[in-house]
């Protein structure tokens, strides 16, 4: 018996050995830092990124853009306005707690009231728990993209979540780009947990040992994220070997990156569009639709994408990308510097005037360049522009103040559907449903409005699109926005860090299932 208990004692530690060697650490570099761990403080790319490795979705998307279950191991359509979801059993919380239909419920609720989440869910009645393991998602009418808005559902723990802090804040509070215990505590039921965090500097995660996904292939045990804001320092840090994996790769070094034998390079085209938007409170000739087109004729977006970010864009002059039902190509960019002039000397501001402008310069490609060339080319009709940049963290603030005339913001579709740029970018700001919340340039068109809430419930594909196009050409025409160009993407890692396998078009590497070899 003695001698069996000491073979098992030694196969023991020679397998926990053996799991102990394969346990990896993913030492990453990103351009700047995610601002709170709140899933529901701010709709962006790196709160999405970030919630994906400390929560879990119901559905995600897979690389194809194909739903995969996952804390849902299924759905099915009841009726025209319910989708039932049934949840796996026994999947924990990091607070050590079991997931349960209510969680998912209070999740629901709590989205509804997030500023920059409730015009996703807009179109859904209520979240309502059949029993501990099913969840229905009841729409107020027909609605096409309910499995593509479940991919936003990341459940919390409500427990963990109630209650007040020790100041006595209510510890479910969502404070946008302030301090409040939901920013700074996660109890979610994702495969990562953060050990230590100082923002702007460094962010620890460690494997959490009761996720239940045991059939992910992933075999990173720690994740250290350290922002690098300047791009070649960033490139230099993966050359070296310092850092296993960067994104994004500057334009300026893809060719570099390309041929080094050390690294892999992935580059995709991605639907995320760049934009500036024009207030119109604050500057009143941007009422003027003249000026606005005059702006964009002036704007050379071909020369943007082409000489500031080396051919990883592509020229755009509307919301929707290829491959999106509101696409329509015979939009074709404007650029005609003469055009422009006669506008603006056509609606009386020949003589031109000031305005200020704002743009992160660590949140999209080239960013900060980028609105120097629009300054430059804006200055060729007299509109003279007072720019200042900061880094993504300061920014957000500053564009929720709505503190420049003319603000710079990226979005990509959060449905992978053409209506949510007009729902956030486009229709008229309200408070109590969400709608326009992203919208700086407070632009506001009954039309646009009203087509884009009809498309919600329509059925017919076919007919759906030609209405998206429709949106389209009255904001093409009414220069609604200006918009610049779809950024491509671009990630680097090490030869053995198989990147191949967790990147994807919408921008949201799947790091759990990441392998190092």
């Amino acid at each position: 018996m003695r001698r069996l208990l000491i073979i098992s004692l030694l196969t023991f530690l020679v397998l926990g050995h053996a799991q102990a060697a394969e346990a990896k650490t993913l030492r990453m570099a990103y351009d700047s830092d995610p601002t709170s761990l709140d899933p529901h403080e701010q709709l962006s790319g790196a709160t999405l990124q970030l919630s994906h490795l400390l929560f879990d979705p119901l559905v995600r998307f897979r690389q194809d853009l194909t739903i995969e279950p996952r804390l849902a191991k299924s759905f099915e359509k009841i009726d025209e306005r319910t989708t039932r979801f049934h949840l796996r059993e026994g999947v924990k919380f990091q607070s050590g707690r079991t997931l349960s239909a209510e969680d998912v419920v209070w999740t629901f609720n709590r989205l509804k009231q997030s500023p920059d989440f409730k015009a996703l869910f807009e179109p859904f009645s209520e979240a309502r728990a059949v029993d501990g393991l099913t969840v229905d998602l009841v729409t107020k009418g027909p609605y096409p993209l309910v499995l593509n808005l479940a991919t936003y559902i990341f459940p919390m723990d409500r427990e963990f979540y109630a209650g007040v802090d020790e100041r006595g804040r209510p510890k479910d509070a969502i404070v946008k780009s302030g301090s409040s215990f939901a920013s700074s505590h996660a109890s979610g039921t994702g495969p990562f947990i953060v050990t230590e965090r100082e923002q702007g500097v460094r962010l620890e995660l460690k494997r959490f040992a009761d996720y239940w996904d045991k059939a992910s292939p992933g075999n990173v045990d720690e994740i250290v994220f350290t922002p690098i804001k300047e791009p070649a320092t960033r490139v230099a840090a993966l050359l070296a070997g310092d850092v296993d994996f960067i994104a994004p790769v500057p334009p300026t070094d893809l060719a570099r990156v390309k041929e080094a034998s050390c690294c892999t390079l992935i580059t995709m085209p991605s639907t995320r569009v760049l934009t500036f938007e024009l207030n119109q409170e604050r500057v009143p000739a941007f009422k003027d639709p003249r000026v606005r087109l005059a702006m964009s004729y002036a704007v050379n977006r071909e020369g943007i994408a082409e000489k500031i970010l080396r051919g990883s864009a592509t020229a755009a002059s509307e919301l929707s990308p290829p491959g999106y039902a509101g696409y329509d190509p015979a939009l074709v960019p404007r650029y005609d510097l003469a055009k422009a002039k006669a506008l603006m000397q056509e609606a009386g501001y020949g003589d031109g005037f000031s305005v200020t402008m704002m743009a992160p310069n660590n949140r999209y490609i080239e960013d900060a360049r980028i609105a120097e060339a629009v300054a430059a080319m804006l200055a060729k009709i007299n509109i003279k522009v007072d720019l200042q940049t900061m880094p993504k963290a300061q920014y957000w603030q500053r564009f929720d103040e709505r503190a420049a005339d003319i603000m710079m913001i990226g979005w990509q579709s959060d449905t992978q559907d053409s209506a949510n740029f007009y729902e956030f970018l486009a229709m008229t700001p309200d408070k109590a449903t969400g709608y326009g919340q992203y919208n700086a340039g407070n632009y506001s068109n009954p039309e646009v409005d009203r087509l884009t809430l009809e498309t919600q419930s329509m059925a017919d594909p076919k007919a759906r699109a030609e209405v998206l196009k429709k949106i389209e050409r009255i904001l093409y025409d009414d220069a609604a926005l200006l918009p610049l160009h779809w950024q491509h993407l671009s990630w680097a890692a090490r030869k053995n860090v198989r990147i191949d396998k967790v990147v994807n078009v919408i921008d949201m590497p799947y790091l759990g299932d990441l392998v190092i070899e």
